[in-house]
């Protein structure tokens, strides 16, 4: 049996042949085709012309299909086209998720289940598909990020001040968050392209502490009934057109050592920039962009992305909040890859 009607589709990583490690849930935001292909060399032909033939309607954008392989050598020289990925199933957890049962299963841009069909059934998902609304129209009502836009949280001397500091050291490329086995690492990746600092100062760092206590938490309690008691970094980046800066989209809490992450906070520091608003494409195509000194807060298991900067610079501070009981899974992450008394640094 495939997933029901209106079920979220598991999350995995699976091999691709241009990724080895495609993160599945990064493809929301976009009509999501998964074919689970048959044993049988004849039925699995079949399939494989019907999803050919229909190629056009995959575009990465609109749409994106998925071929689930459980051997790899079943279909040579498979490669990645554009809006059609291969994915290696060798161990059969991924089909074992979504039923043993070759299929078709359409999923709608937050990964729910939209149809299935039977193997059989090719050219009848393919006409829905091809009648589907566009990506942010897909629910028959207008969608709504559940964000929180809260303006005046900095006064622009403190906003001038950060931005200043910023320009003074000028700020590092930062990676991004992947897990190696059981510990989290910083790698260097396309994801992301940004030039970024860290508030040392005390000062500094218990007069950000003080406004984000008296003006901002509270509209976090009121909005998501979430208490924060934790702030984790003081960081000021810096977007910056000539740098092409860019950060495609992800999630904030996918790792072992950001797993204790609740929610992120966006709080724009300028607005004397084009491009790089925030998108949440699991909720359509509207950009959310605070004023200066103003926050976005979301939460950190949401998909979004801050889109390119085409022109002048774009400065923020960007922490993230958690609560006590966060607090604790940090620190059992911390416990569980400290490095033993005496080992060499």
């Amino acid at each position: 049996m495939s997933l029901p009607f209106g079920q979220p589709a598991p999350w995995f990583t699976a091999a691709t042949p241009s990724n080895p490690q495609f993160v599945f849930d990064t493809a929301a935001g976009r009509y999501v085709l998964l074919l689970f292909l048959p044993e049988e060399p004849e039925a699995r032909a079949g399939s494989l012309r019907a999803l050919a033939a229909h190629q056009a309607l995959f575009d990465d954008a609109r749409a994106s299909a998925f071929v689930i392989l459980r051997d790899p050598t079943a279909v040579q020289g498979a490669r990645d086209l554009p809006g059609v990925r291969w994915m290696t199933d060798r161990s059969g957890r991924i089909t074992e998720r979504y039923g043993p049962e070759p299929h078709w299963l359409l999923l709608d841009p937050t990964l729910r289940v939209m149809a299935a069909e039977p193997i059989a059934e090719a050219e009848a998902m393919f006409r829905r598909i091809a009648a589907l609304p566009a990506p942010g129209e897909h629910a028959g009502a207008p969608l709504h990020a559940p964000v929180l836009v809260a303006p005046r949280i900095f006064e622009p001397e403190l906003c001038e001040a950060l931005i200043a500091q910023h320009q003074a050291l000028g700020g590092e490329f930062t990676g991004v968050m992947r897990d190696k086995g059981d510990r989290t690492e910083l790698v260097m990746d396309e994801l992301k392209r940004r030039r970024d600092i860290r508030v040392e100062d005390p000062e500094l760092q218990a007069a950000i502490r003080e406004r984000l206590e008296r003006r901002l938490f509270p509209l976090i309690k009121l909005a998501f009934d979430f208490g924060v008691t934790e702030v984790e970094r003081y960081l000021v980046s810096c977007y910056d057109a000539d740098d092409q800066a860019v950060f495609h989209p992800h999630r904030d809490n996918t790792t072992h050592a950001t797993a204790h992450r609740r929610f992120a906070c966006s709080l724009n520091l300028n607005d004397d920039f084009t491009g790089g608003d925030l998108r949440f494409a699991e909720y359509g195509p509207a950009a959310y962009r605070a004023p200066p000194g103003g926050a976005v807060v979301f939460s950190c298991t949401m998909m979004h992305e801050a889109l390119p900067v085409t022109a002048g610079r774009r400065y923020a501070f960007l922490p993230f909040f958690y609560d006590d009981a966060a607090a604790q899974v940090l620190a059992a992450y911390q416990a569980r890859t400290a490095e033993p008394q005496g080992a060499s640094a």
